[in-house]
Formats: C-alpha cells, sequence, structure tokens
C-alpha cells in the first residue's frame, strides 16, 4: 500500500526503503528480489534500486552464493540498541564466566555500536597485574582487536568504515583484517596499548555476528601461542 500517496508530506523513496525491509523480516530475514519486489508491490528495477542503496549504507547485505538478500549489519545494530542489551548480557555472561575460570585474565563482551566498540560485560582477573574493566565504556573500531574482529565478521560495516575513515584505516589495518577473517579470531600484541595483548573470538548466530568475546592482560603472560591457545579455549566456550 502507498501510503505516500494520500499524504503529500510523506517522502515515497524512503517509504518503499522501509517496506522492503518490512518485507524481508517478514519472511525471517532473507528474500529473493522478484519476492521482494512481488511483497513490496514494486517493479523489479524499482526494487532492485532501492536494494543498492540499503546495501550500501549497510541496511541489507547479500551472502557469498546466495542470491537473497539478508538485513544488514547497521539494521541488526539498531534492533540490538533498541532491544535489551541487559538481555542480551544475562544470555552470554554463562560464556564470559567460563572463558574466566578457564584462562584467569580479564575477560570482556562488546557489541558494535554505531561506529565505535560498547563493552557490554566484564569480568577482571583476580591476578594483582591485570588489565582493568572496561564495562560500560567506548572505543574507536579501529584501535583495537576486538574492533577490528567486527570489521573482519560485518563486511557493510567495514565497507562504510572504510569510506569514512581512509585516513584512519590504513593499509596495514586493512591487512589485519583480512588475516582475522582467515583464521577466524582477532590477535592484539601491544599495538593497541604497549605491554598489553589481547585476544578476541566473535559470537556468531544464524550466520550473523552478534557480539564478541575478549580477554586481554599483560604482554608478559600472554605470548603468541597462548594468545592462540586462549582463542580456541574462548571458541570452545562460545560453542559450548
Amino acid at each position: 500500500m502507498n501510503i505516500s500517496q494520500n499524504n503529500p508530506a510523506m517522502i515515497q523513496s524512503i517509504e518503499r526503503a522501509l517496506n522492503i525491509l518490512e518485507c524481508i523480516a517478514n519472511a525471517g530475514g532473507a528474500l529473493r528480489l522478484q519476492q521482494i519486489a512481488e511483497a513490496a508491490e514494486l517493479r523489479t528495477t524499482t526494487a532492485h534500486n532501492i536494494l543498492k542503496t540499503l546495501g550500501a549504507l549497510g541496511y541489507v547485505r547479500r551472502r557469498p552464493h546466495d542470491t537473497r538478500y539478508y538485513l544488514g549489519d547497521r539494521i541488526l545494530n539498531i534492533a540490538r540498541i533498541a532491544g535489551d542489551d541487559s538481555g542480551l548480557r544475562r544470555r552470554l555472561r554463562p560464556h564470559l564466566e567460563a572463558m574466566a575460570a578457564h584462562s584467569g585474565e580479564t575477560v570482556f563482551l562488546a557489541v558494535p555500536s554505531g561506529d565505535e566498540v560498547f563493552f557490554l560485560d566484564a569480568i577482571e582477573s583476580p591476578e594483582a597485574l591485570r588489565t582493568a574493566s572496561q564495562q560500560g565504556e567506548r572505543t574507536p573500531m579501529e584501535g583495537s582487536a576486538i574492533g577490528l574482529l567486527f570489521l573482519a565478521f560485518m563486511p557493510m560495516l567495514r565497507q562504510r568504515m572504510l569510506a569514512l575513515h581512509t585516513d584512519r584505516i590504513g593499509s596495514a589495518i586493512t591487512e589485519e583484517i583480512e588475516s582475522i577473517t582467515a583464521r577466524g579470531y582477532a590477535l592484539d600484541e601491544q599495538n593497541y596499548q604497549q605491554g598489553l595483548s589481547c585476544v578476541a573470538v566473535p559470537w556468531i548466530e544464524d550466520g550473523e555476528l552478534r557480539a564478541g568475546f575478549g580477554l586481554s592482560g599483560p604482554s608478559v603472560r600472554l605470548p603468541k601461542s597462548h594468545l592462540e591457545t586462549l582463542a580456541a579455549m574462548m571458541q570452545g566456550c562460545c560453542e559450548g
């Protein structure tokens, strides 16, 4: 239904774009182009052009070897913010506790929030020399292991950040993002802060990254070999 025809103050293109997002959501989060056009009562070319814009902005995405359109990183981020962060924190707290118990280091749960990392939850290490909790804090996306993890596993977010912040995201960061994608987790060996090392793993549901778990501590206790061992342990906690 075209409501804008009866209300001159409404912008038709915005109405159509929101209608397409609702159609995808109502279908369970994925639809093919022809299905979207039929559900939104649009010509296929019109629907395709709107989807291209929504895709460039990160509101829809397509997966490799899949012709369907999915809700993108930015719409999922809006849904999370509008929803219940405390519910996500409660649901993932047992995984965080398992990581803390197995590692003895400071562990945290973080989510993408706009173009920043937001730390939802954390458990500090009992060691005297430890990393402090960042719960409730926000940090730049491109600076830390957890931020680079989000950029590696959220293609639309990565494209937007590269387009907006070419001055801050250089070739070295781009290469590291590719390495993270290949190995499945992020490592930081004193890059973000001298004397501090970190490892981060993704929390994925229905094929999409929803959050990230991180572990950090003094570099003297966390050489690269131990970080890699902790990455496997954290991935096991996520699966368990």
